[in-house]
């Protein structure tokens, strides 16, 4: 609890390469009735972790006295739970991918640009879905008839901030190595790969890894991995099985970029890192995100981190709307020109073969 009131009050972060562990791991009746719930229980015994078993298939009881109390209690806690008939049918999510589906809901990092916030409804408690099978089962329903369909596992969670105590990203990977014409991808901002180097994934999967400068993941990206252990991860997963690694198709997902002070300076630090890193030929993408925001994300933001040092100043913006008449705050053209240009040009140099997939 002390690491999370740091974060929320936006002390320096403790850089530290210690796993996500909860307060406490509730668990439904309905999860504790699936084979995969079965599972997860036996994980989190063994961790000695406190484990609750509910009378009812609803979660309750993690609301504070206020937003930041509720976040504090919510944030500790992992609840297993099986996903709804809703969760099957699937959406579309581009440029991400053709579709997204879940497995799991909630993210055990603490970043001060969120954009899970209030997009979930409500306290932000990670949920596990207990019945994974039945979750992966269900996605060759939507393979297209020609050519290889992408799946992204990752719009709602960071699956493999809390792999070591669920599995289900290992499983997924392991179902997909076996489908045709299928693909999955996941991004990250953890570091314990270790336990998918050797998973028989047949290149049907694309892990990534979210980087950015040091001033963003020191400030506002707390209880993730450091970029220098993530630089690791993605070396580790790019590697040639021969070598040690992984064998994978990887990814970068530069985001959210942001025109911090020395901005140029910072992001050359990062991508002459990224560059040091990755010294050999490897399959490689990028994605480049700039923040953005919603008035509903940017008062949950502010009430979870008050001092906060992200600038949310609506003036210096533009306003967009999505397909469901929602607005977002982006920032104006000027600014998303200078930062584009800088990017493509400074990853076409480095990276002459590796695709820029899309910049948002």
């Amino acid at each position: 609890m002390e690491a999370i009131q740091e974060i929320v009050e936006n002390k320096p972060a403790k850089r530290t390469s210690k796993i996500w562990m909860p307060k406490q791991v509730l668990f439904t009746p309905a999860a504790l009735e699936e084979p995969w719930g079965q599972q997860i229980y036996e994980r989190v015994q063994s961790l000695g972790l406190p484990v609750q078993e509910l009378k009812q298939n609803r979660i309750v009881g993690l609301r504070g006295e206020d937003e930041r109390e509720t976040y504090r209690k919510a944030k500790s806690t992992l609840a297993v739970v099986t996903a709804p008939a809703s969760a099957m049918k699937l959406q579309p999510i581009p440029p991400s991918a053709d579709y997204q589906f879940h497995l799991a809901e909630g993210c055990p990092a603490h970043c001060q640009y969120c954009y899970l916030a209030g997009s979930l409804q409500g306290p932000p408690v990670i949920r596990t879905f207990a019945n994974l099978p039945t979750i992966l089962n269900n996605l060759p329903n939507y393979r297209k008839p020609h050519g290889v369909t992408t799946f992204e596992a990752s719009c709602y969670t960071d699956p493999l901030g809390i792999e070591h105590l669920t599995g289900s990203l290992a499983e997924t990977i392991r179902f997909f190595g076996e489908q045709e014409n299928m693909n999955l991808r996941w991004v990250s901002k953890f570091d314990q790969v270790d336990g998918l180097l050797n998973i028989p994934h047949n290149g049907n999967t694309q892990p990534r890894i979210s980087i950015n400068s040091d001033f963003v993941t020191r400030r506002m990206e707390g209880g993730t991995a450091s970029i220098k252990n993530r630089l690791t991860a993605i070396r580790k997963l790019a590697l040639p099985k021969a070598l040690g690694g992984g064998g994978y198709k990887v990814g970068l997902v530069i985001a959210p970029i942001m025109p911090i002070p020395d901005w140029e300076e910072e992001y050359t630090h990062l991508l002459d890192r990224l560059e040091q890193t990755l010294d050999f030929p490897c399959d490689l993408t990028f994605e480049l995100i700039s923040h953005r925001f919603t008035p509903g994300s940017k008062a949950l933001l502010q009430e979870w981190y008050p001092n906060t040092s992200i600038d949310f100043d609506e003036s210096t913006r533009s306003m967009k709307f999505n397909k469901f008449g929602g607005k977002k705050y982006v920032y104006n053209a000027a600014t998303m020109g200078m930062l584009k240009s800088f990017f493509y040009s400074e990853l076409k140099k480095r990276f002459p073969n590796a695709p820029i997939l899309y910049w948002t």
